[in-house]
Protein backbone atom coordinates (compact mmCIF):
# COMPACT_ATOMS: atom_id res chain seq x y z
CA UNK A 1 0.00 0.00 0.00
CA UNK A 2 1.41 3.37 -0.87
CA UNK A 3 1.58 6.39 1.58
CA UNK A 4 -0.24 9.64 1.25
CA UNK A 5 2.20 12.77 0.58
CA UNK A 6 3.51 14.33 3.36
CA UNK A 7 1.54 17.63 3.31
CA UNK A 8 3.28 20.98 4.31
CA UNK A 9 1.74 23.71 6.40
CA UNK A 10 1.84 27.13 4.61
CA UNK A 11 1.82 30.50 5.43
CA UNK A 12 1.86 33.17 2.94
CA UNK A 13 2.58 36.72 3.65
CA UNK A 14 1.39 39.22 1.71
CA UNK A 15 -2.24 38.93 0.18
CA UNK A 16 -1.96 41.23 -2.79
CA UNK A 17 -2.14 40.35 -6.70
CA UNK A 18 1.06 37.98 -6.89
CA UNK A 19 -0.05 35.49 -4.07
CA UNK A 20 -3.68 35.40 -5.01
CA UNK A 21 -2.77 35.11 -8.58
CA UNK A 22 -0.22 33.22 -8.23
CA UNK A 23 1.24 31.10 -5.05
CA UNK A 24 -2.83 30.28 -4.19
CA UNK A 25 -3.06 28.81 -7.45
CA UNK A 26 -0.55 26.81 -6.71
CA UNK A 27 -1.19 25.72 -3.95
CA UNK A 28 -4.49 24.86 -4.87
CA UNK A 29 -2.65 22.36 -7.41
CA UNK A 30 -0.74 20.72 -5.02
CA UNK A 31 -3.26 20.94 -2.00
CA UNK A 32 -2.54 16.82 -1.63
CA UNK A 33 0.70 18.24 -0.51
CA UNK A 34 0.12 21.70 0.95
CA UNK A 35 -2.09 22.80 3.73
CA UNK A 36 -2.40 27.02 3.38
CA UNK A 37 -3.03 27.43 7.48
CA UNK A 38 -2.09 31.79 7.81
CA UNK A 39 -1.66 34.57 5.50
CA UNK A 40 -0.20 37.87 7.25
CA UNK A 41 -0.87 41.50 6.00
CA UNK A 42 -0.61 44.74 7.32
CA UNK A 43 -3.88 45.87 5.47
CA UNK A 44 -6.71 44.20 7.32
CA UNK A 45 -9.24 44.48 4.79
CA UNK A 46 -7.13 42.59 2.06
CA UNK A 47 -6.49 40.07 4.21
CA UNK A 48 -10.00 39.60 4.81
CA UNK A 49 -10.65 39.65 1.51
CA UNK A 50 -8.03 36.84 0.77
CA UNK A 51 -9.40 34.71 3.67
CA UNK A 52 -12.83 34.78 1.69
CA UNK A 53 -11.26 33.57 -1.14
CA UNK A 54 -8.64 31.12 0.11
CA UNK A 55 -11.39 29.66 3.05
CA UNK A 56 -11.66 30.82 6.45
CA UNK A 57 -10.04 28.07 7.92
CA UNK A 58 -7.14 30.18 6.93
CA UNK A 59 -5.60 31.90 10.38
CA UNK A 60 -5.07 35.90 9.51
CA UNK A 61 -2.11 37.91 10.70
CA UNK A 62 -1.48 41.15 10.62
CA UNK A 63 2.24 40.65 12.08
CA UNK A 64 4.15 37.77 10.79
CA UNK A 65 6.31 37.32 14.16
CA UNK A 66 2.91 36.60 15.32
CA UNK A 67 2.20 34.36 13.10
CA UNK A 68 5.31 32.42 13.09
CA UNK A 69 4.76 32.24 17.09
CA UNK A 70 1.40 30.93 16.48
CA UNK A 71 1.02 28.95 13.94
CA UNK A 72 4.90 27.52 13.07
CA UNK A 73 4.28 26.90 9.78
CA UNK A 74 6.44 24.63 7.56
CA UNK A 75 6.76 26.25 4.64
CA UNK A 76 6.20 30.56 4.49
CA UNK A 77 5.55 32.19 0.55
CA UNK A 78 6.63 35.97 0.84
CA UNK A 79 4.95 37.92 -1.69
CA UNK A 80 5.91 41.40 -0.12
CA UNK A 81 7.65 44.98 -1.54
CA UNK A 82 10.99 43.88 -2.43
CA UNK A 83 12.55 46.12 1.25
CA UNK A 84 10.65 43.34 3.24
CA UNK A 85 11.54 40.18 1.76
CA UNK A 86 15.55 40.11 3.64
CA UNK A 87 13.62 40.32 7.00
CA UNK A 88 10.91 38.49 6.37
CA UNK A 89 12.94 35.63 4.79
CA UNK A 90 15.45 35.43 7.68
CA UNK A 91 12.79 35.29 10.19
CA UNK A 92 10.54 31.89 8.65
CA UNK A 93 14.28 30.60 8.77
CA UNK A 94 14.66 31.33 12.21
CA UNK A 95 11.65 29.90 12.91
CA UNK A 96 13.05 26.72 11.17
CA UNK A 97 10.97 27.08 8.06
CA UNK A 98 11.39 26.98 4.73
CA UNK A 99 10.84 30.66 2.63
CA UNK A 100 10.05 30.61 -1.10
CA UNK A 101 9.90 34.49 -1.77
CA UNK A 102 8.98 36.23 -4.59
CA UNK A 103 11.78 37.95 -6.72
CA UNK A 104 14.02 39.87 -5.96
CA UNK A 105 15.20 37.40 -2.77
CA UNK A 106 16.82 40.96 -1.43
CA UNK A 107 18.36 44.23 -2.21
CA UNK A 108 21.94 43.69 -1.90
CA UNK A 109 24.83 40.97 -2.49
CA UNK A 110 24.72 41.93 1.62
CA UNK A 111 21.40 41.19 2.46
CA UNK A 112 21.20 37.72 0.54
CA UNK A 113 24.40 36.44 3.16
CA UNK A 114 22.48 37.95 5.96
CA UNK A 115 20.05 35.15 4.58
CA UNK A 116 22.90 32.76 3.93
CA UNK A 117 23.61 32.93 7.34
CA UNK A 118 20.26 32.48 8.81
CA UNK A 119 19.86 29.61 6.52
CA UNK A 120 23.05 27.83 7.70
CA UNK A 121 21.90 28.61 11.32
CA UNK A 122 18.50 27.24 10.66
CA UNK A 123 19.18 23.91 8.43
CA UNK A 124 15.79 25.67 6.83
CA UNK A 125 16.16 26.84 3.20
CA UNK A 126 15.28 30.15 1.14
CA UNK A 127 14.29 29.82 -2.51
CA UNK A 128 13.54 32.70 -5.15
CA UNK A 129 10.81 32.61 -7.44
CA UNK A 130 12.68 32.60 -10.94
CA UNK A 131 9.48 30.37 -12.52
CA UNK A 132 10.35 30.29 -15.56
CA UNK A 133 12.87 27.96 -15.07
CA UNK A 134 10.56 25.50 -13.97
CA UNK A 135 8.81 25.33 -17.22
CA UNK A 136 8.81 21.49 -19.85
CA UNK A 137 10.54 23.70 -22.27
CA UNK A 138 12.71 25.19 -20.20
CA UNK A 139 14.05 21.80 -19.03
CA UNK A 140 14.15 20.45 -22.56
CA UNK A 141 16.11 23.59 -23.61
CA UNK A 142 18.86 23.48 -20.84
CA UNK A 143 19.40 19.73 -21.04
CA UNK A 144 20.21 20.05 -24.87
CA UNK A 145 22.18 22.96 -24.09
CA UNK A 146 24.42 21.66 -21.29
CA UNK A 147 24.56 18.41 -22.52
CA UNK A 148 26.40 19.49 -25.53
CA UNK A 149 23.54 18.20 -28.17
CA UNK A 150 22.77 21.41 -29.88
CA UNK A 151 26.95 22.11 -30.11
CA UNK A 152 28.57 24.71 -28.19
CA UNK A 153 27.06 27.67 -27.18
CA UNK A 154 28.72 30.75 -29.18
CA UNK A 155 26.11 33.77 -29.39
CA UNK A 156 23.08 34.67 -27.04
CA UNK A 157 20.68 37.50 -27.10
CA UNK A 158 18.20 38.12 -23.81
CA UNK A 159 15.74 40.53 -24.33
CA UNK A 160 12.88 42.09 -21.72
CA UNK A 161 11.33 44.75 -23.35
CA UNK A 162 7.95 45.65 -21.88
CA UNK A 163 5.98 48.86 -20.85
CA UNK A 164 5.51 50.88 -17.87
CA UNK A 165 3.63 53.97 -17.44
CA UNK A 166 3.76 56.89 -14.95
CA UNK A 167 0.82 55.65 -13.28
CA UNK A 168 2.79 52.34 -12.40
CA UNK A 169 5.50 54.35 -10.65
CA UNK A 170 2.86 55.99 -8.87
CA UNK A 171 3.01 53.58 -6.06
CA UNK A 172 5.13 54.53 -3.49
CA UNK A 173 7.49 51.86 -3.25
CA UNK A 174 8.11 51.59 -7.03
CA UNK A 175 11.51 53.10 -8.74
CA UNK A 176 13.10 53.65 -5.19
CA UNK A 177 16.20 52.27 -4.67
CA UNK A 178 15.05 51.76 -1.04
CA UNK A 179 12.32 50.09 -1.42
CA UNK A 180 13.00 48.38 -4.99
CA UNK A 181 16.51 48.28 -4.99
CA UNK A 182 16.66 49.10 -8.90
CA UNK A 183 14.29 49.65 -11.94
CA UNK A 184 14.07 46.90 -14.95
CA UNK A 185 17.46 45.32 -13.99
CA UNK A 186 16.21 44.47 -10.45
CA UNK A 187 12.19 44.13 -10.91
CA UNK A 188 11.63 42.95 -14.69
CA UNK A 189 14.26 41.65 -17.13
CA UNK A 190 16.10 39.76 -13.84
CA UNK A 191 13.36 36.71 -15.09
CA UNK A 192 14.73 36.46 -18.49
CA UNK A 193 18.58 36.77 -17.28
CA UNK A 194 17.86 34.41 -15.03
CA UNK A 195 16.79 32.12 -17.14
CA UNK A 196 19.87 32.75 -19.57
CA UNK A 197 22.07 31.85 -16.62
CA UNK A 198 20.38 28.83 -16.22
CA UNK A 199 20.76 27.92 -19.48
CA UNK A 200 24.71 28.95 -20.26
CA UNK A 201 25.95 28.21 -16.85
CA UNK A 202 28.63 31.03 -15.24
CA UNK A 203 29.13 34.26 -16.40
CA UNK A 204 33.17 35.89 -16.38
CA UNK A 205 32.22 39.33 -17.35
CA UNK A 206 30.21 41.85 -18.20
CA UNK A 207 29.99 45.60 -19.49
CA UNK A 208 27.15 47.62 -19.25
CA UNK A 209 24.79 50.96 -19.98
CA UNK A 210 21.75 52.35 -17.86
CA UNK A 211 19.26 55.37 -18.28
CA UNK A 212 16.75 57.03 -17.09
CA UNK A 213 15.53 58.02 -20.59
CA UNK A 214 11.27 58.77 -19.43
CA UNK A 215 10.18 58.17 -15.98
CA UNK A 216 11.11 60.01 -13.31
CA UNK A 217 12.35 57.85 -10.96
CA UNK A 218 15.47 57.43 -8.63
CA UNK A 219 16.63 54.24 -10.63
CA UNK A 220 16.94 53.59 -14.58
CA UNK A 221 13.92 52.67 -17.13
CA UNK A 222 16.21 50.95 -19.41
CA UNK A 223 19.89 49.04 -18.84
CA UNK A 224 21.77 47.19 -21.40
CA UNK A 225 24.85 44.49 -21.14
CA UNK A 226 27.55 42.87 -22.97
CA UNK A 227 28.39 39.42 -21.43
CA UNK A 228 31.03 37.08 -21.95
CA UNK A 229 30.33 33.48 -19.85
CA UNK A 230 32.67 31.84 -18.44
CA UNK A 231 32.33 28.81 -21.92
CA UNK A 232 33.04 31.86 -24.10
CA UNK A 233 29.57 32.76 -25.39
CA UNK A 234 29.18 36.29 -25.50
CA UNK A 235 25.60 37.71 -24.85
CA UNK A 236 23.54 41.01 -24.50
CA UNK A 237 20.84 41.74 -22.36
CA UNK A 238 18.27 44.42 -22.46
CA UNK A 239 16.11 45.55 -19.99
CA UNK A 240 13.51 48.03 -20.26
CA UNK A 241 10.22 49.56 -19.61
CA UNK A 242 9.83 51.89 -22.47
CA UNK A 243 8.56 49.56 -24.97
CA UNK A 244 5.39 49.55 -26.35
CA UNK A 245 6.03 46.35 -28.43
CA UNK A 246 5.96 44.17 -25.66
CA UNK A 247 8.02 40.68 -25.66
CA UNK A 248 10.44 38.40 -23.83
CA UNK A 249 13.12 36.74 -25.75
CA UNK A 250 15.97 34.28 -25.25
CA UNK A 251 17.50 33.64 -28.01
CA UNK A 252 21.12 30.88 -28.13
CA UNK A 253 23.34 30.09 -31.45
CA UNK A 254 24.72 27.33 -30.69
CA UNK A 255 27.04 25.31 -33.40
CA UNK A 256 24.53 23.02 -34.34
CA UNK A 257 20.95 24.93 -33.63
CA UNK A 258 19.97 27.83 -32.80
CA UNK A 259 16.97 28.02 -29.80
CA UNK A 260 14.60 30.67 -29.24
CA UNK A 261 11.66 31.24 -26.89
CA UNK A 262 9.57 34.50 -27.51
CA UNK A 263 7.11 35.23 -24.65
CA UNK A 264 5.55 37.85 -22.33
CA UNK A 265 5.09 36.87 -19.02
CA UNK A 266 5.01 32.84 -19.40
CA UNK A 267 5.90 30.24 -21.49
CA UNK A 268 4.61 27.00 -22.56
CA UNK A 269 6.63 24.21 -25.43
CA UNK A 270 5.51 25.76 -28.06
CA UNK A 271 6.86 29.33 -27.41
CA UNK A 272 10.02 27.36 -28.17
CA UNK A 273 11.71 26.82 -31.44
CA UNK A 274 14.91 25.04 -32.76
CA UNK A 275 16.40 26.16 -36.06
CA UNK A 276 19.28 23.42 -37.26
CA UNK A 277 22.30 24.50 -38.79
CA UNK A 278 22.69 23.17 -42.82
CA UNK A 279 24.78 20.80 -42.05
CA UNK A 280 22.45 18.53 -38.59
CA UNK A 281 21.00 15.41 -40.54
CA UNK A 282 17.20 15.68 -40.21
CA UNK A 283 16.59 12.50 -37.96
CA UNK A 284 18.92 14.55 -35.18
CA UNK A 285 16.84 17.57 -35.12
CA UNK A 286 13.60 15.95 -34.62
CA UNK A 287 15.08 14.42 -31.48
CA UNK A 288 15.15 18.42 -30.38
CA UNK A 289 11.33 18.44 -30.48
CA UNK A 290 10.11 19.74 -26.89
CA UNK A 291 8.30 16.85 -24.96
CA UNK A 292 5.10 15.30 -25.34
CA UNK A 293 4.27 16.69 -21.58
CA UNK A 294 3.45 20.68 -21.89
CA UNK A 295 4.40 21.77 -18.29
CA UNK A 296 4.34 26.05 -18.35
CA UNK A 297 6.03 28.17 -16.60
CA UNK A 298 4.64 28.90 -13.43
CA UNK A 299 4.33 29.47 -9.77
CA UNK A 300 2.75 25.63 -9.88
CA UNK A 301 5.44 24.08 -11.45
CA UNK A 302 8.61 26.02 -9.56
CA UNK A 303 6.14 24.95 -5.98
CA UNK A 304 6.21 21.21 -7.13
CA UNK A 305 10.14 21.21 -7.22
CA UNK A 306 10.75 22.79 -4.43
CA UNK A 307 8.30 20.31 -2.50
CA UNK A 308 10.34 17.55 -3.89
CA UNK A 309 13.78 18.63 -2.34
CA UNK A 310 11.69 19.04 0.92
CA UNK A 311 10.81 15.26 1.02
CA UNK A 312 14.38 14.40 0.17
CA UNK A 313 15.68 17.24 2.29
CA UNK A 314 17.70 18.74 0.19
CA UNK A 315 18.65 22.08 -0.72
CA UNK A 316 15.91 23.56 -3.49
CA UNK A 317 16.36 24.63 -6.37
CA UNK A 318 16.70 28.33 -7.07
CA UNK A 319 18.05 28.98 -3.75
CA UNK A 320 22.17 29.15 -2.57
CA UNK A 321 24.64 29.50 -5.07
CA UNK A 322 22.32 30.01 -7.96
CA UNK A 323 20.25 32.49 -5.68
CA UNK A 324 23.15 34.24 -5.25
CA UNK A 325 24.72 34.21 -8.98
CA UNK A 326 21.81 36.07 -10.52
CA UNK A 327 21.88 38.47 -7.48
CA UNK A 328 25.53 39.17 -8.54
CA UNK A 329 24.61 39.23 -11.83
CA UNK A 330 22.58 42.51 -10.68
CA UNK A 331 25.03 44.02 -8.84
CA UNK A 332 27.53 43.67 -11.58
CA UNK A 333 25.49 45.13 -14.39
CA UNK A 334 24.54 48.10 -12.25
CA UNK A 335 28.71 48.58 -11.35
CA UNK A 336 29.51 48.44 -15.19
CA UNK A 337 26.52 51.02 -15.55
CA UNK A 338 27.54 53.29 -13.54
CA UNK A 339 31.68 52.76 -12.75
CA UNK A 340 31.91 52.22 -16.49
CA UNK A 341 34.26 49.97 -15.99
CA UNK A 342 33.72 45.67 -16.94
CA UNK A 343 33.19 43.66 -14.22
CA UNK A 344 34.28 40.15 -13.43
CA UNK A 345 32.29 37.55 -11.63
CA UNK A 346 33.38 37.25 -7.70
CA UNK A 347 35.13 40.88 -7.62
CA UNK A 348 32.14 42.59 -5.63
CA UNK A 349 32.30 41.93 -1.58
CA UNK A 350 32.54 43.03 1.66
CA UNK A 351 33.72 47.02 1.03
CA UNK A 352 32.56 47.02 -2.57
CA UNK A 353 29.96 49.90 -2.51
CA UNK A 354 28.08 47.80 -5.15
CA UNK A 355 28.11 45.19 -1.94
CA UNK A 356 25.69 47.15 -0.15
CA UNK A 357 23.77 48.63 -2.11
CA UNK A 358 22.96 47.96 -6.28
CA UNK A 359 23.73 51.89 -6.97
CA UNK A 360 26.94 52.03 -5.03
CA UNK A 361 26.25 54.78 -2.56
CA UNK A 362 25.17 56.99 -6.05
CA UNK A 363 21.44 57.07 -4.93
CA UNK A 364 20.92 60.38 -6.43
CA UNK A 365 22.60 58.73 -9.34
CA UNK A 366 21.73 60.27 -12.77
CA UNK A 367 23.10 58.77 -16.34
CA UNK A 368 24.69 62.34 -17.14
CA UNK A 369 26.42 62.65 -14.33
CA UNK A 370 29.00 59.86 -15.13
Amino acid sequence: MSLSPVRRRVAVVGTGAIVSGGHLPALRAHADRTELVAAVDVDQGRLDAFRATAGEQVAGFTSMSAMLDAVRPDLVLIGTPPSFHREQTVAALKAGAWALCEKPLCLSLAEYDDIAAAEEASGAYASVIFQHRYGSGAVHARELIRGGELGAPLVAHCQTTWHRDGAYYSVPWRGRWATEGGGPTMGHGIHQYDLLLHLLGEWEEIRAMAARLVHDTESEDVSTALVRFRGGTLATVVNSVLSPDEVSRIRVDCADATVELTHLYGHVNDDWAYTPARHVPAERAAAWRTPSQDVPSSHTAQLGTLLDAYDAGTRPPGSGAEARSTLEFAAALYKAAFTGLPVRAGEIGPGDPFYAAMHGGHSDWAPEEH
